[in-house]
């Protein structure tokens, strides 16, 4: 039989780069930051739309709100709350076929479930349950607090997505130890669809640019230690554009994130996606299959959010993956 891998074409949306973290690696926060206008969202939208996209993944920085003038920036759009501006961009991806999934940092219990309902899944990053001195300035990456807000996603019974950052300064049994905290999570709750397995990638005028990236060795070895420590139901994603895909894939790794025809990956926008026909030549003997932001078992649950559920209906196939006769 032959193996399959799946992956989600997505248009990336990028809210604001305002955040109150400040982690040593970080190439997306801006002291002098912006929030994107329902021009620019409405266009990026179209442009998803348009391409044959089913995803938009909403990405904006931690609690910009707690940063002093971002009142100001809100002011500019009309609105004096960032989650009343993220529903009605929801609303307008809806209206466009696109299914959002939202990465906002760490959230409340009470924000995610004001943000639930429009979202077909929603994602934090673990990164790690170490104690390391990249995120010295960044309160929102304490690690009990990330394994708090994940947990509440799943009392939410929200899809979710997350995953570790690897070469930041953790030991392979750091890595052993965050991805036994996801296990666990998921054991008690359910939730977890995917796990990411993220290589740090070094920006130019961060305080960590002169490091090396972690080798494709110990990625490839961190896809194994992921595959054998999480349960088969939970899938292990790894970013085409940050490493190559072929080592990681027979090490383990099922699914290879989104990928958008029509704009950047935003926190890395020096690496260009790969289409989906250079990753079928690069990976011969795997088929790709285009699923949607909520995977096919938390579509049969019913717990992706009830405003999506029509648009659910109308974009997946008996498989629970992306129909094949869509344009």
């Amino acid at each position: 039989m032959r193996k399959f891998l799946t992956y989600s074409r997505n248009v990336f949306i990028p809210v604001t780069d305002v955040c109150r973290n400040r982690c040593l690696y970080c190439g997306f926060r801006r002291d002098e930051g912006k929030i994107i206008s329902r021009k620019e969202a409405t266009e990026l939208l179209d442009k998803g739309a348009s391409s044959g996209c089913t995803e938009a993944l909403f990405s904006l920085g931690e609690a910009p709100w707690l940063v002093s003038g971002f009142g100001d920036l809100l002011k500019r759009v009309g609105r004096d709350d960032l989650l009343d501006y993220l529903i009605e961009l929801f609303e307008l991806a809806l209206e466009r076929d696109l299914l959002p999934h939202t990465n906002a940092g760490l959230l409340s219990k009470e924000d995610m479930k004001r943000l639930a309902p429009y979202n077909a899944s929603m994602g934090l990053m673990l990164e790690t349950t170490a104690d390391v001195e990249a995120h010295r300035s960044s309160p929102g990456k304490r690690p009990d607090l990330r394994v708090k807000a994940i947990a509440a996603a799943g009392e939410l019974m929200i899809p979710f997505t997350t995953g570790i950052l690897v070469g930041i300064g953790e030991t392979k049994v750091d890595r052993a130890r965050s991805l036994q905290a996801i296990k666990e999570l998921h054991e008690t709750f359910g939730h977890i669809q995917e796990v990411i397995v993220q290589p740090f990638d070094p920006k130019p005028k961060t305080a960590m640019s002169h490091l090396a990236p972690p080798s494709p060795e110990v990625i490839a070895e961190t896809v194994r230690m992921a595959r054998s420590i999480l349960p088969k139901s939970v899938a292990v994603q790894v970013p085409p554009n940050l490493a190559d895909p072929l080592p990681l894939v027979e090490a383990g790794a099922e699914d290879l994130g989104g990928i958008s025809p029509v704009t950047l990956d935003w926190i890395n926008p020096e690496r260009r996606w790969p289409t989906p026909e250079e990753l079928e030549s690069r990976l011969a003997g795997w088929e790709l299959k285009e699923r949607l932001a909520v995977y096919p078992r938390y579509i049969d649950l019913g717990w992706h959010g009830k405003m999506t559920w029509s648009l659910v209906k109308k974009l997946a196939g008996p498989d629970g993956l992306r129909r094949r006769d869509l344009p």
